[in-house]
């Protein structure tokens, strides 16, 4: 690709969740491979932008040069129909979707109805859309997308050295998850408060910014359960924090309602950490079975069992981050990624 590309994403690039992640990563690896390439930050309250939101968005769409190509996050795009339909005839859009946002947990049926209505629209005028699962490619059939107009470009995972572990009597558990609803932290308390009997202890690193109300709600929960001294909020933790608690864990836990794809967990397969988590989302297919113990989302007392075994079977753990260790060495790094993100762009043009 010779030409400016312009990647478009809703608030700062620096964002420390996964899809602005995946997004700073092809935007890195695109730029190693000669690729010119605009970063545009929208602001905004997406998916839910205000009327002032939108005129931004739409000056700054309106600044982009005629023919040239456009990425847009899907947090963006779906949210801005009347945008993209405004444009679509001089822009080449490329929608980046992650997952539909109609999928998210807590969202009421009016929220969840009017966000699939929007996306719905706003696709029908990208020609071209990128996914990071094949979960997704087939979750876009609600949104009335062919399959042959979708791009699977999963993330890559940076090479790391196998977790040393806690050292300790005590097992640690790693949930570095942003502190939202769909990432099932409630569910996770729920099921370790019924298992003090047992030598643990929890370290959940995520943002608490995205749900403030969410955040605060899990907070109190700890307390209501009696758990302030076996679980530790650490917050957003930087990239050097996040390798030294992978670490240091003994065992990874995620109990997410749902993921696009769920790159913590090839993090922590990366690593060679035993799993546990749930069958949500892209994750039934993202997730090593011979690394893991799975159980639905939502399925309370099934991962207070399987958190049960493998909390008191040191053997079982044993086996779980053979599997993990197996898997790693089928890992995709991000150079890789970026290749295949690259050749669908290039198939993106007319």
């Amino acid at each position: 690709m010779k030409t400016r590309l312009y990647f478009i994403v809703p608030g700062p690039l620096s964002t420390r969740t996964g899809g602005y992640i995946y997004d700073r990563r092809m935007i890195e690896g695109l730029r190693a491979l000669g690729q010119k390439i605009d970063v545009v930050e929208l602001s905004g309250a997406y998916p839910f932008p205000f009327a002032a939101d939108i005129a931004r968005a739409n000056a700054a769409f309106a600044a982009i040069p005629n023919n040239s190509l456009v990425v847009i996050d899907g947090l963006a795009l779906g949210a801005l129909p009347d945008i993209a339909e405004r444009h679509a005839h001089r822009l080449d859009l490329v929608a980046l979707v992650h997952h539909p946002l109609a999928d998210e947990t807590g969202l009421s049926n009016d929220h969840r109805d009017a966000l699939m209505r929007s996306e719905t629209r706003a696709l029908t005028h990208a020609p071209h859309v990128i996914v990071t699962s094949a979960f997704t490619r087939r979750r876009l059939a609600a949104c009335n997308v062919p399959p042959e107009r979708i791009s699977v470009c999963v993330p890559g995972v940076d090479a790391a050295a196998l977790a040393r572990g806690s050292g300790s009597d005590t097992l640690v558990l790693l949930c570095p998850a942003s502190l939202t609803p769909r990432k099932g932290h409630a569910d996770l308390f729920a099921a370790l408060a019924d298992l003090l009997h047992l030598n643990w202890r929890l370290i959940c690193a995520g943002n608490p910014t995205l749900d403030p109300a969410h955040a605060v709600s899990l907070t109190r929960m700890i307390a209501r359960l009696g758990l302030e001294t076996r679980i530790e909020m650490r917050g957003e933790a930087s990239e050097t924090e996040m390798h030294a608690l992978y670490a240091g864990a003994d065992l990874f836990v995620l109990a997410s309602h749902y993921e696009g794809y769920g790159m913590v967990v090839t993090e922590a397969v990366a690593r060679g950490l035993p799993i546990v988590t749930t069958s949500g989302g892209a994750l039934v297919d993202t997730v090593p079975r011979a690394a893991a113990l799975i159980v639905p989302p939502g399925d309370v007392a099934g991962l207070r069992e399987v958190l049960r075994l493998v909390i008191s079977d040191s053997a079982l753990r044993v086996k779980l981050a053979e599997g993990s260790r197996e898997a790693r060495a089928h890992l995709a790094d991000w150079n890789r990624a970026a290749e295949t993100f690259a050749r669908a762009l290039k198939g993106a043009r007319p």
